[in-house]
């Protein structure tokens, strides 16, 4: 059985820590999948990251975009729930 770890990423202190993490599961041979909150969208904030860390593509993108944090929240909560479980 391959094992498989969940990564989810939504903020710069997450992609930060997150990529030494990724590099040690990739060089495991375990399978992670990474779903990305969407909560930074522009380049600066997110993909910068992805490129200059090596961390690879997010399986899933939720879009989460700017709204209220409450509301945010829910998104994230709701899309991981969707993505991830099943």
């Amino acid at each position: 059985m391959v094992a498989k770890i969940l990564t989810i990423l939504g903020a710069r202190p997450q992609f930060i820590k997150a990529a030494p993490v990724s590099k040690a599961l990739r060089g495991a041979g375990i399978q992670e999948f990474l779903l990305h909150t969407g909560q930074h969208y522009d380049y600066g904030m997110s993909q910068v990251f992805f490129d200059e860390l090596n961390i690879p593509q997010p399986d899933v993108n939720l879009g989460g975009g700017s709204g209220p944090h409450g509301w945010q929240t829910a998104q994230m909560l709701t899309g991981i729930g969707k993505s991830a479980v099943g």
